[in-house]
């Protein structure tokens, strides 16, 4: 099995018949009601549950996906291989779901996402079901060992005043300068913005074409993007976006590239811009002359 976190579907496929895997679906119920994996757990809270990083929030989100994890058969013994229709159309919530799994402490070398989804899997021919599985429930063994993988509010401010951590927004361009509050509409959140000192990266930049679907880009182009904004392997980032999805689709893919301290701030936007008294960013992060 590869050693990197991305596996494709051919390796899938090879572990499936020698290893013990749990397979989660992160899509919604009428996807997965459509066709899915043989064998997959449906957990499409994975990418809607929206989080918050004060002490209660984070308790809350840990004994919420401890319990649906454990579920759905996860008991540190199995391989947890997550996956979503396609690595751009889900939002990045297959990588949230192995966010979550690294945060609960799920051994690390254990938990996959599968290269290009749902929709990858059946572009090279291997079969789908509609049977629904009734996995046993295990202990799912949530632990500490993930460190400061996430960070919270109280460390996001912190780090918006020191100039040598890189807080790197990875929403949409409209997100970016302050038209719109949210992928959910202009005006879910109460502010419109972005956390001051933030520098961008739109998420869809790490992945490109292929004739399966979108797919992460290599380790150098992904470096090469970086470059763009000025991270090397050696610099600290925080990755935000508005509730911790497409951060953590940009956070795999920098991991995957070889960046030594990468976070995620999982509360992102939708925590950050209801707090009026936490100052934002409005407009172009330059002056544009007219032609």
């Amino acid at each position: 099995m590869s050693e990197h976190v991305l596996i494709s579907p051919r390796e899938l496929s090879e572990i499936m018949a020698s290893k013990s895997v749990v397979l989660v679906d992160t899509r919604d119920a009428a996807n997965y009601a459509e066709a899915h994996l043989p064998g997959a757990v449906n957990i499409h809270e994975i990418f809607t549950y929206l989080a918050t990083s004060t002490p209660d929030g984070l308790a809350a989100l840990r004994d919420k996906f401890a319990s649906a994890f454990g579920n759905a058969g996860l008991s540190g013994k199995e391989t947890a291989v997550v996956y979503e229709q396609s690595m751009e159309t889900g939002f990045g919530q297959s990588c949230r779901g192995y966010v979550l799994l690294r945060y609960l402490g799920y051994p690390r070398e254990k938990i996959k996402v599968l290269h290009g989804g749902y929709a990858a899997w059946r572009a090279e021919g291997f079969p789908s079901t509609t049977e629904v599985p009734v996995p046993r429930p295990a202990t799912f063994p949530t632990s500490s060992s993930a460190g400061n993988l996430l960070v919270d509010l109280s460390a996001m401010k912190t780090a918006v005043a020191d100039k040598s951590i890189v807080k790197l927004d990875v929403r949409d361009v409209d997100e970016w300068i302050g038209e719109s509050s949210s992928p959910y509409g202009k005006d879910f959140c109460p502010r419109k913005g972005r956390i001051p000192g933030s520098i961008w990266i739109e998420w869809y930049r790490m992945m490109k074409p292929t004739p399966t679907g979108q797919m992460f880009k290599s380790r150098q182009e992904i470096l090469a993007e970086c470059a763009t904004a000025g991270i090397s392997h050696e610099t600290p980032v925080i990755v935000f976006c508005f509730k911790g999805a497409r951060a953590s689709n940009t956070f795999l893919a920098l991991e995957e590239a070889g960046l030594k301290d990468v976070r995620l701030y999982f509360g992102s936007w939708n925590e950050w811009s209801r707090d009026p008294s936490l100052p934002i960013e409005q407009g172009l992060p330059y002056q544009v002359n007219a032609a």
